[in-house]
């Protein structure tokens, strides 16, 4: 029961880490649980780098806070990902999936239903709202003691074969373990997402951590020990609902949705 109270908390970290290293024995912690997961045949397809020093730290973070600006100048972030945004509690209580954006701005606070048209943009523009944001995120990820990249063994991992599917499946087992896990250490984990969404940030990002011809970078991940309070980004979102069991399960077929609801899960976060 513990185990499983553990993955029912378990939380993505929007905001600082504390400044201190992440211990050896910690790191190494997180690669066993990793190394632990299900893949194809024990293929083990998984490869990871660990990343402390500043001047990576720092070249990532101006790639991933370059990223956010761009994306959000050119209005790219919010028309690829509307249909996860929710503005308001009602909306979340009926979806139970996507963000409820509940953290803006003041002069954004008014606007938050025009923030995907033509308007919405030019005011975000005006307001510096593209630069604020990518400079947020840039100082979340240079402040971060601890970077994780995750990828993956071309010999493995084949797109558009079975094999290339049971590498990210495995992958993603894994990183699951060490989602799971840094809790326990009293850490925090979040995903740095934004170099991925341009392809020139993302070839940045694989010479930078000098991936060979023989892996294939996947994802890149921030870590640290959390601090005391709960410092927020200045745009920021909870995604603490989860649906209910007829939304996302079916009983013999697919024509029959399972009846009831689950016990409360609002605890849990993206």
């Amino acid at each position: 029961m513990e185990l499983i109270e553990g993955m029912l908390a378990r939380r993505t970290t929007n905001g600082p880490f504390r400044p201190e290293p992440v211990s050896r024995e910690h790191q190494h912690t997180l690669m066993r649980v990793a190394q632990a997961a299900p893949s194809h045949f024990n293929s083990q397809p998984w490869r990871f780098v660990l990343i402390e020093h500043p001047d990576t730290i720092a070249r990532v973070a101006q790639l991933s806070g370059d990223s956010m600006t761009e994306l959000i100048e050119a209005g790219v972030f919010f028309e690829r990902y509307r249909k996860y945004f929710r503005f308001n509690a009602q909306e979340m209580d009926e979806r139970r999936d996507g963000i409820h954006i509940d953290h803006l701005p003041g002069p954004l606070r008014p606007f938050t239903r025009q923030i995907f048209s033509d308007a919405g943009l030019k005011l975000m523009r005006q307001l510096g709202v593209p630069k604020k944001l990518g400079e947020d995120n840039r100082r979340l990820v240079a402040g971060s003691p601890l970077l994780l990249a995750a990828l993956l063994d071309r010999e493995e991992y084949r797109p558009g074969e079975l094999s290339g599917f049971y590498s990210v499946f495995g992958l993603g087992a894994a990183m699951e373990n060490i989602w799971n896990a840094v809790g326990a250490l009293g850490m925090g984990i979040q995903f740095i997402s934004t170099p991925m969404e341009i392809p020139r940030q993302w070839q940045a990002m694989q010479a930078l951590l000098r991936v060979p011809p023989e892996l294939e970078l996947m994802a890149v991940y921030r870590l640290g020990y959390l601090p005391e309070g709960d410092a927020r980004p200045s745009i920021d979102w909870s995604s603490r609902h989860r649906k209910t069991l007829p939304q996302f399960v079916f009983r013999e077929t697919c024509d029959v949705p399972e009846a009831g609801r689950p016990e409360a899960v609002d605890g849990v976060t993206a």
